[in-house]
């Protein structure tokens, strides 16, 4: 068992930051702002020789409506409810406020574990709100610099007992695993949610893990932080990765924006499987294909998914009309699987996972080089290559060279001068051939060395 920290406090005060200190990366976005982050987000956190869970939250405003900042609010709740430590972070410069005292109080009646951090304490600008600090009976506060990394020896010191606590606790449940054979190696399948904004992806990644775990609701663009969340669908492990709504890129004004769609991206680019998401009824925009494309050139397994299912009327019709304009839009990953489904009600979500480890599983593909090198003869053999200077060009040997996503080698005597025609044949017959479908493939032409050559002499000394 690990400890869980969870950092809390109004908006703006600097709990991005802290995480990202506490991580050792930039995973949270971190911006002047106030109210960048939404969604809980959870990470490995260390101090030294310490290890322990950091829950990143949105900023805690008193609202206890239907808005969105009430639903924020309430991830926060959780969050708290979760966690072992609470860091309640407040900003030295701008002083104690009355929200600082309000949630203050609320934590005591919670009856959590309260660690008070002063942040922004670098220099003397924020002598005066540590001092003041005192007034919420919290205990002493912790000066800290989230920013430059200044008092992380004393969050060090009290954390310590509770990470020691949590040690002693598990140390006498005794050993659980008895042997290797137990453990399962397997790695989690790295999953992307992607898509447009206001499309369904966080609902739909709810509906995956059965909570309520991400915000939703009928306003676009909630989602601003790439969440990561580990999850099991019947035995086999997956991180799941919610992102934000990507728009066209004339389109993006907001810096914040900018910035959470940096951060989808980079999601996409260490997946191994996309889900691109698509509204039922506003099917495959131009958008939706420069996700699909920006997916492909990446290496990643796509999985086009059309949601809100339950409210097309001629699904038929529709069904006829998407698998089309995949096809003639996506053309290098032939095959692509189209699942639709809805995330409100759960409609076919079975049908959405039998997908992923499939593809996952030809993404995966190795293909023996005594295969491919009969499968390339008898392709030369049904359509030789063309001639160039009156002498035909020569494929000589083929090999896998790495997989995820499948990539071929192919030495020949002119590379440079195969038509790409030919490439693409080569490609469509690998597909056909090893029931390759639907997702990228690679082909290196490589020169084959000339036996004939005059071998280049060493210089002499």
């Amino acid at each position: 068992m690990t400890l869980t920290v969870a950092i809390i406090g109004r908006p703006n005060v600097g709990k991005s930051t802290l995480f990202n200190r506490l991580v050792g990366k930039r995973l949270a976005l971190v911006d002047d702002t106030p109210g960048v982050t939404r969604d809980r987000r959870v990470g490995a956190a260390r101090i030294g020789d310490l290890r322990f869970d950091v829950i990143d939250t949105a900023g805690l405003e008193e609202v206890f409506d239907d808005s969105l900042e009430a639903r924020m609010r309430q991830q926060t709740e959780l969050a708290v409810s979760e966690s072992d430590v609470t860091l309640l972070v407040i900003d030295a410069r701008a002083g104690l406020t009355p929200m600082d005292e309000h949630f203050a109080n609320w934590l005591r009646s919670a009856s959590a574990s309260v660690i008070l951090v002063a942040n922004k304490c670098e220099g003397t600008a924020g002598m005066d709100g540590l001092l003041g600090a005192f007034r919420l009976g919290l205990g002493e506060p912790m000066a800290v610099s989230a920013e430059h990394g200044e008092g992380m020896g004393d969050l060090y010191q009290a954390l310590k007992p509770y990470v020691e606590e949590i040690s002693d606790r598990d140390s006498g449940l005794g050993n659980i695993d008895d042997g290797e054979g137990e453990l399962d190696p397997t790695r989690p399948i790295q999953m992307a949610i992607v898509g447009r904004p206001n499309v369904g992806k966080s609902t739909l990644v709810n509906r995956l893990i059965g909570e309520d775990r991400m915000l939703t609701g009928p306003e676009a663009g909630i989602t601003r932080d790439a969440i990561s969340i580990d999850w099991t669908y019947g035995d086999r492990p997956l991180r799941l990765v919610d992102t934000a709504g990507l728009r066209r890129r004339a389109r993006v004004s907001d810096k914040v924006e900018r910035l959470s769609g940096a951060d989808s991206l980079r999601s996409i680019r260490f997946a191994q499987v996309v889900v691109l998401v698509l509204d039922a009824d506003d099917m495959l925009e131009k958008q939706d294909l420069t996700i699909a494309r920006q997916t492909i050139d990446e290496g990643r397994a796509l999985i086009v998914v059309a949601n809100k299912w339950d409210a097309v009327r001629n699904k038929e019709e529709a069904l006829e009309r998407l698998h089309d304009r995949v096809t003639k839009s996506l053309p290098q990953v032939r095959g692509v699987p189209v699942v639709t489904l809805s995330a409100r009600t759960g409609q076919n979500i079975h049908r959405l996972m039998s997908a992923v480890f499939a593809i996952y599983e030809t993404w995966n593909k190795r293909i023996p080089t005594a295969q491919l090198n009969e499968w390339l003869h008898h392709m030369t053999e049904a359509h030789p290559p063309p001639l160039v200077s009156g002498r035909r060009i020569q494929l000589r040997y083929a090999t896998q060279i790495k997989s995820r996503p499948p990539t071929i080698a192919i030495w020949t005597s002119r590379p440079e001068a195969l038509p790409d025609a030919y490439t693409r044949y080569l490609a469509n017959g690998l597909r056909d051939d090893f029931d390759l479908p639907g997702i990228p493939l690679r082909l290196q032409l490589r020169r084959g060395k000339n036996p004939y050559a005059p071998k280049s002499s060493k210089r002499r000394r």
